[in-house]
């Protein structure tokens, strides 16, 4: 019996380490890439609406591709505080 509640001990651990290797990743590819979104995209993150969206776009056709994150506050109106409430939200991928 003993054997028996290690296999299974051993099998829950093994089944939540393989199911948090799945999550872990996709968390990633749901982030909005800045130097991709449309204003759609953009839209579904929360605190940004269309104008500000729209900003974003502009900001990236006329100054290029964002190289961090953080780039989003040279967009006018979004600050520290907006940036830290959508920041978990948002990834940049730079070409080179």
């Amino acid at each position: 019996m003993r054997i028996v509640k290690r296999i299974f001990t051993v099998l829950i651990v093994v089944m939540a380490i393989v199911v948090l290797a799945r999550v872990l990743p996709a968390e990633e590819s749901t982030k909005i890439d800045l130097n991709k979104a449309s204003v759609e995209e953009l839209m579904q993150i929360k605190g940004i609406g269309q104008s500000y969206a729209q900003r974003i776009i502009e900001y990236r056709e006329t100054n290029g591709q964002f190289n961090q994150i953080e780039d989003i506050m040279k967009v006018k109106g979004i600050g520290s505080k907006l940036f830290e409430s959508i920041k978990d939200k948002i990834t940049v991928k730079v070409k080179s």
